[in-house]
């Protein structure tokens, strides 16, 4: 199996902070990652190749700096990654094209699994759009995958119900992070992944066309202002007039 895992290096949210005066994210200074459900894909491709056999090869489009990330994935048991540097400017489309076309000039694949979303944006766009630019099947929001030789099952989150789909090769899958739990590169692999090649490809020479489709006007965080109800009746009335008030305010059914 030649399996192919797109994975973005995002910024740590558990750091991440509001400024109160711009209600604006602080980013500045705050640790970068590789998305966990990204974790999870390169795990569940790890997984496959256990037992079939093959080539992982991890991709991501991001900073200079973001090979230090790719090098956990690596540590995990990719083979060898593929960084392409953001462009000037840069969409869910651009991201989407430059990623195909990264997959086209590995040429040979059977498998490429992402994560069903990013943990910064959560989109859920580039795994679809690959799948559409290449024109290949996919199979999204798999939560069990059963892999054999000719074909592939996967069970899909659809909310309340679940849908069982099969599909030949080669094929785009996104999953989600109840598939599988990433492992812990050991300090050997860790020592081991410096050794194993990342490969650095500009924008430039996989994209002549770099115009983006989609403006980010702003981000900002979500108001989360308080009622600041203090009940000081003794504990009976006290609980009783807080069950009362949830319930009018629909928190409680």
């Amino acid at each position: 199996m030649n399996i192919i895992v797109c994975a973005k290096d995002v910024v740590d949210a558990s750091e991440m902070k509001i400024d109160s005066n711009t209600n604006k994210p602080i980013l500045e200074g705050i640790s970068k990652k590789i998305s966990d459900i990204d974790k999870n894909a390169i795990e569940e491709a790890i997984k496959i190749k256990e037992k079939h056999g093959g080539k992982i090869t991890a991709i991501t489009v991001g900073t200079p700096d973001s090979k230090e990330r790719i090098k956990e994935l690596l540590a995990m048991g990719a083979d060898e990654g593929v960084l392409i540097p953001y462009p000037e400017k840069y969409d869910y489309h651009i991201v989407s094209k430059l990623l195909a076309e990264a997959i086209k000039k590995i040429n040979e694949y059977d498998i490429i699994i992402c994560g069903e979303a990013s943990t910064d944006f959560f989109s859920g766009q580039i795994g679809p759009k690959i799948a559409g630019l290449l024109n290949i099947s996919q199979i999204t929001y798999a939560f069990n995958l059963n892999v054999e030789k000719d074909k592939i099952i996967g069970e899909r989150n659809m909310g309340e119900n679940s849908v069982t789909t099969e599909s030949s090769y080669p094929v785009l899958v996104t999953v989600t992070k109840e598939i599988n739990e990433p492992r812990l590169p050991s300090l050997m692999e860790i020592l081991g992944a410096a050794n194993k090649p990342i490969h650095e490809w500009n924008a430039d020479s996989l994209l002549n066309d770099t115009n983006t489709k989609i403006e980010t006007i702003d981000i900002k965080g979500i108001s989360m202002e308080r009622k600041n109800i203090v009940f000081k009746d003794n504990i009976d009335d006290s609980v009783t007039k807080l069950v009362d008030s949830l319930s009018k305010d629909g928190v409680l059914g």
